[in-house]
């Protein structure tokens, strides 16, 4: 069985950029979202490199001069999830991500893979898989170099970041 590279060896292996897209309207609970919910903001530890080492590892691979983009497809109203997410995700933005959102409304016409992925350098896809309550999958990460997974997640990614808003304009309903 074919060792799966982690998502930090991706990134720090990645040349010149790493793309996101997400379509879930909520992912897994995680302490940080359930002490959102209670009305705790602007938590130390929701900004910490050594609580979130995704902040360091996007700070790392912006700093040696790969891009790396985010875009959210999402229901209207937001879900708590994902006006959370928009909370947080100006740490994200600070570390050097660029991230954008999208309702699913404007997305309509935009042909998408079934699953959240990951593209790295336009030939490696990382494909998600959650299960319907938004938990990781047992079976939660796959790794694709197919040519015709590759096309169709980089057309859905770049059709959604051509008319999706920038994260610093988006406001949540």
């Amino acid at each position: 069985m074919t060792k799966v590279p982690t998502f930090e060896e991706l990134l720090s292996s990645a040349q010149h950029s790493a793309i996101h897209l997400e379509m879930r309207d909520g992912y897994m609970s995680d302490p940080s979202f359930d002490a959102w919910k209670a009305g705790e903001r602007n938590r130390h530890e929701d900004n910490d490199e050594t609580e979130w080492p995704w902040l360091r590892w996007v700070r790392e691979a912006t700093e040696r001069g790969v891009q790396v983009r985010r875009a959210r497809v999402f229901s209207v109203p937001e879900s708590d999830y994902l006006r959370f997410e928009h909370h947080i995700s100006d740490a994200n933005v600070r570390a050097g991500e660029q991230i954008k959102w999208l309702t699913r409304r404007q997305a309509t016409d935009i042909a998408f893979p079934g699953n959240d992925f990951w593209i790295f350098d336009g030939n490696l896809a990382l494909i998600l898989h959650f299960t319907g309550d938004g938990e990781w999958a047992e079976d939660r990460i796959e790794v694709s170099t197919d040519p015709a997974i590759i096309k169709l997640c980089t057309s859905a990614f770049e059709a959604v970041w051509e008319r999706a808003t920038p994260h610093a304009e988006y406001r949540p309903t």
